[in-house]
């Protein structure tokens, strides 16, 4: 069979494990994981006659009043048989093989003081817990007559249709609940009901609690083994279960020990020889990067080595003659000096000194530190109206930025005067800095604004805008921006305030960056974009194994079902 073939491949996904586990079920009471079974055992007695015993067992129950007689069922009829069942198998009820509790909340009149504790299964509740130690003790009068007994096979019938428990002691079962005591084999019965669960839950009907009746429940399609067979049924599923477990603890501590090894090697990028690192990181990318969140890390360690300038050592070895960033900051601070004269910018507060504290590395030679406030630039809280006078005018939301890029497919347009165009326009090369979000990870974040014309944004928004030329490369800012030091940073002066999270203007004000020569900037760029490139190719060969592996999940399906 193509299933065990490829068992070992197909469960390298996890979330292949619990797809296997069903088509097991499925399999298991299609008879088809007993097929050798039957040739070794041929003379094993139908199911026909054990139906029969069922049957006598079940009106010997009546007799005794153990439990009442139910409506008779419609017969089988050709068109519901769903597919055919092997030799000695036989379709019928589930009625038939089981006998069937359905729950009901006992009368409010009934509870008092004097009765006996009983324990309470009463629904949907209990079952999204997973177990029934959420179950209450409730005293009642006379003993309610709708109980499980201990070790009975609970269903839930409402809401949260078809998961299932087994009871861990006698207890009343309360309305959305039935108790399956199985007249065959018990595990067999469960293993039918997990395959079942879409189906049992189609069968359910209403709007605000789905439910499926009591009548409809007992009506669903069985298909009846021999007992000895079920009993074999079971063994294979349990050992199928067992091996499909290993796996599946495989596959994770192979991903843990493999993210273990990459956060290590990461870490070396970072902070010894990165040449040499890079070398030894290259020469495993396949075996490395090819789960999702280690090529996460890697995107992270690409930025952490730019803004550090082990990206382009080799560059400074070959350009040893740029001008030093010292000489580029000292220039930006008497352009912004004239910029102030000028009353084209404000005068600001002088911001703190750089303390020895603050230092998180040592930079390469011809770097300096600095706060972004010294780069030339001034901020802009966005427009906070939402209607008015004035002319039609695009202004940008949230909603209007995909993965940090500005996205103009359906922008909202708000009314706003000349006088609010001229103070909230974009220009390109402005970069638009999340001010406000319920997410840790979208505020703070920097969105580089594209070629605009006439567009504007709202008060979800910081407006950076940078007022000297060649001296910083918006796309270095960005790279910066995003680097793991900088987003830190960020994340430790949020303002929490009714489940929102914000950041101001003299949080980013302060913010500490690495500034590079201009030309090395635009280096850095070039070998962060080729990199996040690599990146993005790795993340392609992930999805494309992922699709394969479910491709083949697919066929063995099809190679099963419709064969």
């Amino acid at each position: 069979m193509q299933l065990l073939q490829h068992f070992k491949e197909l469960t390298i996904r996890p979330k292949n494990a619990e797809e296997l586990k069903g088509l097991i079920l499925k399999l298991a009471i299609q008879g088809k994981l007993t097929a050798n079974w039957r040739k070794v055992n041929p003379n094993v007695e139908p199911a026909s006659e054990l139906l029969k015993k069922i049957q006598k067992q079940k009106e010997q129950l009546v007799r005794e009043k153990k439990i009442k007689k139910d409506k008779d069922l419609p017969k089988i009829h050709k068109d519901e048989i769903l597919y055919e069942l092997p030799e000695g198998w036989k379709w019928c009820r589930l009625d038939d093989v089981i006998v069937l509790v359905m729950g009901q909340s006992p009368p409010s009149s009934s509870y008092n003081d004097k009765g006996k504790g009983e324990i309470l299964i009463n629904g949907p509740v209990e079952f999204s817990k997973g177990n029934f130690g959420q179950t209450k003790t409730t005293k009642y009068t006379n003993k309610p007559t709708k109980m499980c007994n201990k070790g009975d096979l609970i269903v839930c019938i409402r809401a949260s249709i078809g998961k299932t428990n087994i009871a861990s002691n006698d207890a009343c079962i309360g309305r959305g609940v039935a108790a399956i005591q199985p007249k065959i084999e018990f595990k067999y019965t469960h293993h039918f009901i997990l395959a079942n669960v879409s189906n049992i839950y189609d069968l359910g009907t209403g709007t605000t609690f789905r439910s499926v009746s009591k009548d409809v429940f007992r009506s669903m399609l069985f298909p009846l083994p021999p007992i000895e067979e079920q009993k074999e049924i079971v063994n294979v599923v349990e050992t199928l279960f067992k091996e499909v477990e290993q796996l599946e603890q495989l596959t994770v501590k192979r991903i843990s020990l493999k993210e273990d090894f990459v956060n290590s090697a990461l870490n070396q990028l970072t902070t010894n020889n990165a040449n040499q690192e890079w070398t030894f990181v290259q020469d495993h990318f396949k075996s490395f990067f090819n789960e999702t969140t280690n090529i996460k890390k890697l995107r992270e360690t690409v930025l952490q080595l730019a803004v550090q300038g082990k990206l382009t050592a080799d560059w400074r070895a070959n350009n040893p003659d740029t001008e030093d960033a010292s000489i580029l900051l000292k220039r930006i601070q008497e352009e912004k000096a004239q910029l102030i004269k000028d009353k084209i910018i404000k005068k600001e507060k002088a911001l703190p000194e750089l303390t020895e504290e603050e230092i998180p590395y040592e930079l390469p030679v011809g770097w300096v530190w600095c706060r972004i406030k010294e780069l030339g630039v001034s901020f802009q809280n966005g427009i906070s109206k939402r209607g008015g006078e004035g002319d039609p005018t695009v202004v940008l939301r949230l909603a209007d930025i995909t993965n940090k890029a500005i996205d103009l497919s359906n922008t909202r347009l708000i009314s706003m005067t000349q006088i609010e165009k001229e103070r909230y326009n974009l220009l390109e090369g402005d970069i638009l800095i999340t001010r406000v979000n319920g997410s840790a990870d979208i505020v703070g974040n920097f969105n580089p604004v594209p070629q605009v014309e006439d567009i504007s944004y709202c008060d979800h928004f910081i407006r950076l805008r940078f007022h000297v030329d060649n001296v910083t490369s918006n796309d270095y800012i960005s790279i910066i921006a995003n680097s793991s030091l900088i987003r830190k940073r960020i994340k430790d002066m949020f303002v929490s305030t009714a489940g929102q999270k914000t950041v101001n203007q003299g949080h980013i004000s302060s913010l500490l960056f690495s500034l590079p020569p201009l030309e090395e900037q635009k280096a850095i760029v070039e070998k962060v974009n080729a990199l996040m490139g690599l990146c993005n190719r790795l993340e392609q060969n992930v999805e494309q194994n992922q699709e394969y592996s479910a491709q083949l999940m697919q066929s063995c399906l099809r190679e099963v079902f419709e064969k």
